[in-house]
């Protein structure tokens, strides 16, 4: 057992403000009686849609083309939403469920950085660290789940916050990159290099957070071992 009462109290308040807003349309996914499953299958397809159109420079597309990118990366983040809740409310948690879940949110921000790299938005070096400190993040939590810590809510960097970051990112980056062509003739292109790596230091920043909690947490449950012999 592990003392992240704060980190549980996040969590908590998140769902509470998250529920306001997703509670109808999953209502009408259980109505009709859409299971998780298909619900992740679909959220992969709008991940690799968001993933091509990066890939092909997708937020610097003429100005109403280009909030294709951010609508796409939204509808996949919601769908991720939405898989849990239909699945809490239905009763239809399943290891095969998690585990497919699992796996094609890993896939999803895979293929999300590796276009980002294809579409030069950042280059080989910075996309590899990035896809390594997300996959940290969440090794982290599988490994320490695995030993019995509760590892709920650890970190500010888990999928949820970064999908949101970086739809925030990109739609910043379509404004800036439009208007300032607009108004000086060229665009402003020193916007996404600092966004991402602000973007790199929350995630290493989380991998640190994970990685100090689990020791703490291990530490205490080694100790509560020992007094029992």
């Amino acid at each position: 057992m592990s003392n992240n009462k704060n980190y549980l109290t996040k969590r908590e308040n998140q769902r509470r403000i998250l529920n306001r807003f997703i509670d109808r349309p999953v209502k009408y996914l259980v109505k009709h009686k859409i299971s998780p499953d298909t619900l992740s299958y679909i959220g992969f397809l709008f991940s690799l849609a968001t993933a091509i159109c990066i890939t092909f420079d997708g937020l610097h597309f003429p100005f109403v083309i280009a909030w294709i990118t951010p609508l796409l990366l939204f509808w996949a983040g919601a769908l991720d939403v939405f898989d849990g809740e239909v699945a809490r409310r239905t009763n239809a948690n399943s290891m095969v469920g998690a585990f497919l879940d699992s796996n094609l949110d890993r896939l999803s921000d895979a293929i999300l950085i590796i276009s980002l790299i294809l579409g030069n938005y950042i280059n080989y070096l910075l996309g590899s660290i990035i896809l390594f400190l997300v996959i940290m993040i969440s090794y982290i939590r599988a490994k320490a789940e695995n030993q019995g810590i509760d590892m709920r809510g650890v970190g500010m960097m888990e999928r949820g916050e970064r999908l949101i970051i970086l739809w925030f990112g990109f739609i910043a980056e379509i404004e800036l990159y439009f208007f300032t062509n607009l108004i000086f003739g060229t665009p402003f292109k020193w916007f996404f290099p600092i966004f991402i790596s602000i973007f790199t230091l929350l995630l290493a920043l989380t991998v640190i957070q994970r990685l100090v909690f689990s020791f703490r947490a291990l530490r205490k449950l080694d100790n509560q071992n020992k007094s029992l012999y």
